[in-house]
């Protein structure tokens, strides 16, 4: 996906960052472990040592110190691992903390842009702040299941709130854990304030975590984007053909709200495009809509609801409004 420069440079120097900090916490630990085990500076000071003097027999051409000095740093390195668990430390105190130990911080593995790099273009181009922040707080951490009763059963699902949304949970795992091998698509519907949002916040956190590529949209945003790409000129059209080519692409598109957008043929057209190119690509995707299914099928098109009722696993989520059960 193209990145204007600034945004292109403002990706590496977050990368710089992470270095150095990652550098100045590897120094910290390091000086406060020599202070504490003055044999493990000893150790290292003797293998750099003799490293220096090989690497300058290595120049004239003699290689012979080579398997000694591999076998020092074979010994060394069991040494300073025995010696840092006989002091209470980790093994791997000595050893950079990444955030990304895939690409190692650097946002590259070999020549291809790492996991961590593409979702930093995501984040970058269509301002996802926001599900940076509502994953924090609305997490699988943070899920209750306090807030659903069980004190009536559902005529709709046959089951009371509570034992509902634990299938709907166990089903959101179970799209998680299988998303690398399944191909799935959600649709979270129901009452506005029973959680459709927060489940889909979860499903995205847990993802993100496994280096999958999220958008985050709402209705409004999508067909936004959608119509600039369709009647946008010049440079900004490029910009927003580029949001469209990812949103197309992308290993998870979540469509927060559908239904509060303004609804007209050209609506119609669009997301039934979106959605069909990302199941001829098997992309998955999340709906989640305050919307019955007879809503959805009145609205819109024929071909949407035929799309989504035939390849997503519809998830009705029943029970009062959890925002207004919080305020009393």
């Amino acid at each position: 996906m193209a990145l204007k420069n600034y945004q292109y440079n403002k990706i590496l120097r977050e990368y710089d960052r992470k270095q150095l900090q990652n550098k100045h916490n590897l120094d910290i630990r390091t000086e406060e472990v020599y202070r504490a085990i003055p044999e493990l500076k000893e150790i290292d000071d003797a293998v750099v040592t003799y490293a220096v003097k090989s690497a300058k027999l290595l120049l004239m051409g003699d290689d012979k110190p080579l398997p000694a000095l591999k076998k020092m740093t074979e010994e060394a390195s069991a040494r300073r691992t025995a010696l840092l668990v006989e002091h209470g430390y980790p093994e791997d105190y000595l050893q950079p903390a990444y955030h990304c130990p895939d690409c190692k911080d650097t946002g590259y593995i070999g020549n291809e842009k790492c996991h961590c790099f593409k979702q930093a273009i995501v984040d970058i181009v269509y301002s996802q702040s926001n599900i940076k922040a509502a994953i924090i707080r609305e997490n699988f951490n943070t899920f209750s299941y306090d807030f659903y009763s069980e004190d009536y059963m559902d005529p709709s699902t046959g089951l009371s709130p509570l034992d509902n949304i634990r299938k709907i949970v166990e089903s959101c795992w179970n799209f998680i854990h299988n998303f690398d091998r399944e191909y799935n698509n959600l649709l979270l519907y129901g009452n506005t304030g029973v959680g459709k949002t927060f489940l889909a916040n979860c499903i995205a956190k847990e993802l993100l975590d496994r280096a999958h590529t999220v958008i985050y949209l709402t209705a409004f945003q999508l067909f936004d984007i959608l119509e600039k790409n369709t009647f946008g000129k010049g440079e900004d059209n490029f910009e927003f053909q580029n949001q469209f080519d990812y949103i197309l692409d992308c290993d998870l598109l979540i469509i927060d709200d559908l239904g509060t957008e303004l609804n007209n043929s050209f609506v119609n057209v669009q997301l039934y495009l979106c959605i069909n190119e990302r199941f001829l690509r098997r992309k998955s995707t999340i709906i989640s809509t305050n919307l019955s299914l007879d809503n959805i099928n009145t609205i819109y098109s024929e071909r949407v609801f035929s799309r989504i009722a035939s390849n997503y696993s519809l998830l009705k989520i029943v029970g009062e409004d959890i925002r207004l059960k919080k305020l009393l």
